[in-house]
């Protein structure tokens, strides 16, 4: 499968970037780089596609499983090098489980699938980044 996007330049530092949803985002610098702000970073933004990716893979197997889980959410801490080109070389993910019958077990099984075999996004940060995942549980 190959996916396509086309990013287009709107004048000054932002840009329109089509996905194959149908849906476009808007891409921007911010101020202090001469942009105006409205849209996103093109770092963050790989945060979020790796935070939605494993995000989609533990959700589908919370269904899958009939686990009950109220809420969940995945934040991510990821650290730039000093040099250009600056990348992200240690990535922390941590995995926020909300409910009052968490299968602790469980949901560290989605969590591991998800890092493990089914996230791309992850294997691909794998590649250039030192990357740790943690998981956690609270009684909502």
């Amino acid at each position: 499968m190959t996916n396509k996007i086309t990013t287009t330049w709107l004048g000054n530092m932002k840009f329109e970037s089509t996905n194959p949803s149908g849906q476009n985002l808007f891409i921007d610098a911010g101020e202090e780089n001469g942009g105006n702000n409205e849209g996103y970073r093109p770092k963050a933004l790989m945060l979020s596609g790796l935070a939605g990716c494993a995000g989609l893979d533990v959700a589908s197997l919370i269904k899958k499983m009939k686990l009950d889980v109220n809420s969940f959410k995945i934040e991510i801490e990821a650290d730039l090098t000093e040099e250009h080109p600056k990348y992200y070389d240690k990535v922390s993910m941590d995995f926020h489980f909300y409910g009052d019958n968490l299968d602790e077990k469980k949901l560290q099984k989605t969590v591991d699938l998800s890092a493990e075999k089914y996230c791309g996004v992850l294997e691909m940060f794998r590649q250039f980044a030192e990357v740790s995942i943690n998981s956690f549980l609270h009684k909502k």
